[in-house]
């Protein structure tokens, strides 16, 4: 009996080794998650049997129990490098539309030649859907995530549908004493401009003048006329070109007695600012600025001038002022075609695309998953896990909501294993085997010593 007590001392030492040393091979093992061996004794006895002198039968290993207790980040300058902080699991398929999902916290991943995230074996990242626009999340199930993919394609163009424009015209000019004409820079006072985009993103650039009214004329005292080009040609409140003067001007602003606007083209203003002109865009045989343009592109629909800021910034409304003239906000809503130029990862697991242009847009969603008993989770190598009977299904959840942790993008979670404390264990695993060893050897030698009586 004694043999069978030290081997199964032996045997527990060996695991207890095994355990330790595959631990301490994957100390530098990304998303690697230490395991411990626990043991418990062998006490066999029957009704007939003398329990108060049992001595007991050995150890047995009950079982290999996974550690899940969070690993340290280590920061690096891929944006796909992906690491969770707090609870939770990334799920992974083998194969586009494949509901046999494996989970995994190793967060390194890249894009394949078809530009889906994967991991080193080529497994894809599960990612829940979203508005392209707001990027609100419309499916946290994992039945509806799919592969996250990242376009490789150009970002459309935009066509300009508005423009802002506020400014400080300056109160102590003169007036021009000559017709107004864009060639000629002593025909106006002040002109800024900016580059708008037609329908197929080429850009063009459309140019403002202001012009003073003579404050000798009664009506025109702190009034200025405001004419408009769009690639040189002059343009009317309808869009059509004016090629010969009189040049007709798109609005009239006039400021009251603070230099705060008081109406447009004779019409009361609605707050403080001008009111806005809506210029046609218009295609083929109708009038409108896309008769302007020779490229076959067109604006798609009306352009419509406002004279502030898009915020509406009450600060930054037109005013007339004794100071230089000022542009204090140019902008429009059009664009050019993109380029990707960067992919952004949230801590919320959001993917956005950045393009060349400006434009950016909503990808997905990284897909997280906990479970109830997560020892319980059956390994399947690769750092990865599956699903078992004792883990319970998996739940799944928007990163940071509930008890799932955060993303943290360039980054990834390092193994989780103590090399102090594995060397440690290696020690005392080692010295428990030299113990059963010994006792097998005892054991041999009084069986030895027994023979040899005669």
């Amino acid at each position: 009996m004694s043999f069978n007590i030290a081997l199964t001392g032996l045997a527990a030492a060996q695991k207890d080794l095994d355990v330790t040393a595959n631990n301490i091979a994957n100390v530098n093992t990304t998303g690697f998650k230490e395991s411990r061996a626990e043991f418990a004794d062998v006490y066999a006895s029957s009704v007939f049997s003398a329990g108060k002198t049992k001595n007991g039968d050995g150890v047995q290993t009950t079982m290999v129990a996974q550690q899940f207790h969070q690993g340290s980040l280590q920061f690096t300058n891929n944006s796909l490098d992906l690491a969770i902080t707090g609870e939770g699991y990334f799920a992974m398929s083998q194969d586009l539309g494949a509901q046999d999902f494996t989970y995994t916290r190793a967060g390194a991943f890249k894009l394949n030649k078809d530009n889906f995230v994967v991991d080193a074996k080529g497994n894809y990242l599960q990612g829940f859907p979203v508005d392209e626009a707001t990027g609100d999340t419309t499916s946290v199930s994992l039945s509806t995530s799919s592969a996250l993919q990242i376009p490789d394609s150009s970002g459309s163009p935009r066509a300009t549908t508005t423009v802002y424009s506020s400014f400080n015209l300056d109160s102590r000019v003169d007036s021009p004493t000559l017709p107004f004409d864009p060639a000629e820079s002593a025909t106006y006072n002040s002109s800024t401009s900016t580059t708008v985009y037609d329908s197929l993103g080429e850009p063009h650039v459309i140019q403002f003048f202001f012009v003073k009214n003579d404050p000798s004329v009664p009506g025109d005292e702190n009034q200025w006329d405001v004419h408009a080009t769009l690639d040189g040609k002059s343009f009317d409140t309808n869009g059509v070109e004016q090629t010969v003067a009189p040049y007709t001007p798109i609005s009239t602003f006039k400021f009251d007695s603070s230099g705060l606007p008081q109406d447009t083209n004779g019409i009361a203003n609605t707050g403080n600012t001008f009111n806005p002109l809506t210029v046609p865009g218009g295609a083929g045989a109708a009038a409108g600025l896309s008769d302007l343009l020779s490229n076959g592109a067109s604006f798609p629909v009306d352009v419509e001038i406002n004279w502030r800021d898009q915020a509406a910034t009450t600060n930054k409304i037109p005013t007339q002022y004794a100071s230089r003239f000022e542009v204090k906000a140019l902008e429009q809503d059009g664009a050019t075609v993109g380029r990707l130029a960067g992919i952004d990862i949230g801590t919320d697991g959001k993917v956005v695309a950045s393009y060349s242009n400006g434009d950016s847009t909503f990808l997905g969603q990284v897909a997280m998953v906990r479970f109830s008993n997560s020892q319980g989770l059956q390994q399947v190598g690769d750092t990865a896990w599956k699903k078992s009977l004792t883990s319970g299904e998996p739940i799944a959840g928007e990163p940071g909501s509930g008890t799932l942790g955060n993303i943290n993008s360039s980054a990834l979670e390092q193994s989780n294993v103590n090399l102090t404390n594995e060397l440690v264990d290696l020690i005392s695993a080692q010295r428990n085997f030299q113990a059963n060893s010994r006792a097998l050897e005892v054991n041999s030698t009084i069986q030895q010593n027994i023979l040899q009586i005669r």
